[in-house]
Order: structure tokens, then sequence, then C-alpha cells
């Protein structure tokens, strides 16, 4: 492997490394791989559990992103408009990527409408809302926190994501009372899931960009008592004690979760299930603990999750297509956890392999430019 291969980022380990299970999560969520033992412990592992995995991207962009943007003093720097071309970039090209697909499939807007609610909400595939969702999301905290305190952007914040889980996992609910039904009925006009980059992202995008801020505080702290002349032993000591509290708030907030998630599932409250009430305390504790993690991780964690993110549908649509090919629909489509290991094996080989491509004509192309 190159170099890069071996590049290391510094004091993310646990994020880093993270990135490659929530890519995971991600396929298993397309694949429901344990449906075939129980499709009520494929329901709680799959799609309550592993509900954390986009959170998890959006605190990523709050933490690198927004936080060095707060950090330059709310001025639009070079680093978040490079994030946002790039989200830009990559959104564009999975379109294209995806455009064969959508229209052998008849999955091409058929109004002027229909391709703007595509483009901007839902995602001209069923896994690309995520990038319409991150850059709108960016936007949304970025302009709320130039107007509002970062408490006030926070309460903002929090009563969106409510409104969103009202539309998603207790839409059931939510149905019954007249004025929110008509509320919901606009909202699903103009996107088809509160799952988006105005009722989800903004809170899971905020509470990474106070994570980095909280985490500077503390760092700042440790070296004006390592400076003084401080042993820094008081401070490893609170930080153990905060770190078993994140463990229990975890594990609590992830039992609530997991509770929540059965009981609007077997009542059938769902219209879908990516929002539940104790998402973000379990995410707020999840990621803290993630900062925990020392060492470094390899730097193509990064982008290799990414790419996964991108290509796994395709993946999974092609390996359907031998399968039938091939007479193998027994082992390949109808068997789920078997599919789940094929996609995910084949994505994360692809990915590896494109990462290195790209790295190569990026080092190819330095290098006829400083020649």
């Amino acid at each position: 492997m190159s170099s890069r291969g071996h590049a290391q980022t510094v004091n993310y380990a646990g994020i880093d490394y993270f990135r490659i299970a929530a890519a995971v999560m991600v396929i298993a969520i397309h694949t429901a791989p344990f449906s075939g033992v129980s499709k009520d412990f494929d329901f709680l592992l799959t799609y309550c559990a592993g509900r954390v995995a986009v959170p998890f991207f959006f605190m990523t962009t709050g933490y690198f992103v927004l936080g060095s943007w707060r950090k330059s003093g709310n001025n639009a720097g070079s680093k978040v408009l490079r994030s946002i071309k790039k989200i830009l970039f990559l959104y564009a090209v999975s379109i294209v990527l995806y455009l064969p697909v959508n229209f052998y499939s008849g999955g091409l807007p058929e109004s002027a409408g229909e391709f703007i609610r595509m483009l901007i909400f839902d995602g001209t595939f069923y896994h690309l809302w995520y990038f319409p969702a991150v850059i709108i999301g960016c936007f949304t905290v970025m302009m709320l926190l130039k107007k509002f305190p970062a408490g006030i952007v926070l309460v903002i914040s929090i009563l969106l994501y409510l409104i969103g889980v009202g539309g998603d996992s207790y839409f059931g609910i939510a149905a019954r009372v007249p004025v929110l039904e008509h509320m919901y009925d606009v909202i699903f006009a103009v996107s088809s899931y509160t799952r988006n980059g105005i009722f989800y992202a903004p809170i899971f995008l905020l509470m990474g960009l106070m994570l980095r801020e909280r985490k500077s505080g503390m760092e700042k702290t440790e070296n004006t008592v390592c400076t003084g002349g401080g042993t820094g032993r008081k401070n490893s000591t609170v930080r153990d004690i905060s770190t078993g509290w994140d463990v229990a708030g975890l594990c609590v907030s992830l039992s609530l979760m997991l509770i929540e998630g059965y009981l609007t599932f077997s009542q059938d409250l769902q219209r879908h299930n990516s929002m539940y009430l104790f998402l973000p305390p379990v995410m707020y504790f999840l990621f803290r603990l993630l900062l925990y993690v020392p060492g470094r991780a390899p730097g193509w964690t990064r982008d290799v999750s990414m790419i996964v993110y991108i290509i796994h549908p395709g993946v999974l649509i092609v390996l359907r297509g031998i399968a039938g090919a091939a007479g193998l629909d027994w082992l390949l489509a109808k068997n789920a956890f078997v599919q789940f290991i094929s996609v995910s094996a084949v994505s994360f080989a692809a990915a590896v392999f494109i990462d290195q491509i790209y790295f190569r004509l990026r080092i190819r192309k330095e290098k006829n430019e400083n020649a």
C-alpha cells in the first residue's frame, strides 16, 4: 500500500475507526441482514441501534468543519467552502453514477417540481438524500449562529428535530391531531420525509460543533495546568470519572432508544424509522466516548467510508444481477445475511481500490505541477 495508506490522523482514532463501522451499519440498513432470523431482532439491531450511523457522519462534519468555522469567528473560511464544494462534487458524481439505474427503473422525475424535491431533499437515489441534507444543515446552523447565541440555536434545533420525529417514528400519533396532520401534509408535499437538512441534520451538526468547542476549552485548561507546574493527575482523574458517566449515559440512553423503537414499531406508529427521541442523547454520549479513544487511525478510513456509502447500492444491484444470471438467487438475493456480507466485502474492496487510484492520480498531478 502507498505511503498515504499508512498515513494516520492525529488523536481521532475513535472517530475514524467508527467511520468504517458506520458505513457497515448503512449497508445493513439497506440489506436487513438478520431478517431471516427474526424480524424483531433485525429491527432492533439494524433499524434502531444502527440508526446512529448517519447522525455520526453529521456530527463529524459539525465537529471538524463547523467547529473550525466557529473557531475562526463565524467567518466562512476556506475549510468550510472546500468541504461544501467537496460534498457538492460527490453528490454530482453520485447523481451521474445512478442515472442509468434511475432511467432503467423508471425513477426519473416526471416534473420540474419533483426534480427539485429530489435534488434538494430526497436525493436522486434512495441513499443520496444525505448530501443535500448535510449542505442545507450546515447553512442552517451557520445562519442561526450568526443571529443567535449557541443556546438559542440548540433550542431551535431541538424543536426542529421534534417536528421531524413527529413526521417519522411518531407519525401515527401526530396524524391524529388535525393541526399537526395539516402541517405534515404541507411538509410532505415538499419533502418525502422529515429526515432531511431542516429537521434532522441541524441538531447533530450543532452537537458536533459544541463538542469541538468543549474539547478545545478542556485542552486549554489542561495546558494551563501543565504550564503552571501541575502534574495533570487531577485532570486525568476527572477525565476518567467523565468517561464512566459517558459509558453509563450511553447504556441508559441506548436502552431507552431500543425500547422506544420497539414500541413505536410494534404499535405501527412509524412512517419511517430514522428519528427517535433518544437518538440525540445516544449520539452525545457515543461521540464523547469516541473522542476519548487514544491513538491514530489510518488516513484512508475517511475516504473509504464515504466511497462505500456512495457505491454500496450499486454493488447490491450488480450482485443481484449476477445471482440471477448464475442461478444463485437462493444464496445472494434471498439469504439476507449472505447478501449483507457479500455487499460489504465487495463494497470495501472496491472502495479501497478506487481510493488508491485516486491517490496515485493526485500524486502524479502534484509531481507534474511541481516539475
